[in-house]
């Protein structure tokens, strides 16, 4: 039986880390419900391999962060890049797409564009933050852009760049309205504990920056209220064997509860009272299931005095970007400290009017960001390839 062209595609990707592998299985899955027979293959991660996926190199290959740390990965990452893209204009993709990891991506499409291969680029990035030349370089190297915020259309509009607001997908995978109760039962607590959730990050250098400051976070909190329980999901085995040793060493006192968990990150959100969160996706995870949270952020000191000139926004968390408003409190570099956080933490805890008020705000947030964006992903890659 012969496959109609526009119920077939041969589909390349590249997504980087956990936040890439789930933003490009919604392409996938968005493809696969308007019966569109794809053959995939690139980079990617587990949740693409459940959509069919063929990863001739895993997304954990991509996961670096902050200008020090690329320079070290840089001529491993160069090489990746040279061979798969070799790799892919031999294949001959009907289309190519780039999914977050600018500094990989970007370059590699400029050149699968120059050789006639059509180029769509999911999730931004981040001009609106601190690297608006970008701009230029997107407009180079790509056709398309499909984006998770809405306030990034006006700025490719401005550009003259073509851009489809898709939502973002974790918008429509978290209820509007979490099952607090369910988690806390699924993760054996009661409904009278008071819960903190910690989150260092999901990659190694996070871990390594951060992961001291939250520990110590914890140890504060357990002397100045006893009691708590204090959630901490590891997203893989690596990250969770890291954290457990670190936990170890730290030898911190019977007043705290601490619990290491090995995933489990939407449960630990759904149950905690407040969140502890490195800033990144999962403080817009935070948001999603509506928590009081506080965001910290360290990074090695090179990459600090780099990127703290060349930012244009007042925040560097997700909430607060989306919502135009300091809504959570966020520390950054040598303002992260224990006592800071800690302080940040209780003041979540005590003022329950707050809370709610941030709830209605997280809601009104949800709403905007859940589009369906699986189906709306895949109409407008389809778009694409048609026009190509």
């Amino acid at each position: 039986m012969t496959v109609a062209p526009e119920q077939s595609l041969r589909l390349a990707m590249v997504a980087g880390e956990s936040s890439g592998d789930l933003l490009a299985s919604s392409v996938l899955q968005g493809l696969a419900q308007r019966d569109v027979q794809v053959t995939s293959g690139g980079i990617g991660g587990p949740a693409m391999a459940s959509q069919g996926f063929d990863a001739w190199w895993p997304a954990e290959a991509l996961a670096v962060r902050g200008y020090a740390e690329v320079l070290t990965a840089y001529p491993r990452l160069r090489a990746l890049r040279g061979r798969l893209t070799e790799r892919l204009i031999a294949w001959r993709p009907e289309l190519f797409v780039g999914v977050d990891a600018p500094d990989f991506n970007l370059d590699m499409e400029a050149r699968l564009r120059s050789a006639g291969i059509p180029v769509a680029h999911f999730i931004g990035p981040s001009i609106w933050a601190w690297r608006a030349k970008r701009i230029e370089r997107i407009r180079r190297s790509v056709d398309h852009m499909l984006l998770v915020f809405p306030f990034e259309k006006r700025l490719y509009d401005e550009a003259g760049i073509a851009a489809t607001y898709v939502g973002h997908p974790l918008a429509d995978r978290i209820p509007l309205q979490p099952d607090a109760a369910a988690a806390r039962r699924l993760l054996g607590l009661t409904p009278t504990d008071t819960v903190v959730a910690v989150l260092p990050g999901s990659r190694h250098v996070e871990i390594r920056y951060i992961g001291p400051t939250f520990i110590d976070t914890i140890r504060w909190l357990a002397l100045e209220r006893p009691g708590l329980v204090c959630l901490v999901p590891a997203a893989t085995d690596t990250i969770y064997r890291k954290l457990q040793a670190m936990l170890a060493a730290a030898r911190l006192p019977d007043t705290v509860d601490c619990r290491l968990l090995l995933g489990q990150s939407h449960a630990t959100m759904a149950a905690a009272d407040a969140v502890l969160a490195a800033s990144g996706t999962a403080t817009l995870e935070v948001a999603l299931h509506k928590k009081p949270m506080v965001i910290a952020y360290r990074m090695a000191w090179a990459t600090w005095l780099l990127m703290r000139n060349m930012g244009y926004l007042p925040w560097i968390g997700l909430p607060n970007i989306l919502c135009n408003d300091s809504v959570v409190p966020e520390f950054i570099q040598g303002e992260a400290t224990a006592a800071t956080l800690g302080r940040a933490l209780l003041g979540q805890l005590d003022d329950t009017s707050g809370s709610e008020r941030l709830r209605e705000r997280f809601t009104a947030m949800h709403l905007t960001l859940r589009q369906d964006c699986a189906a709306r992903a895949a109409e407008a890659l389809l778009a694409v390839r048609r026009h190509a």
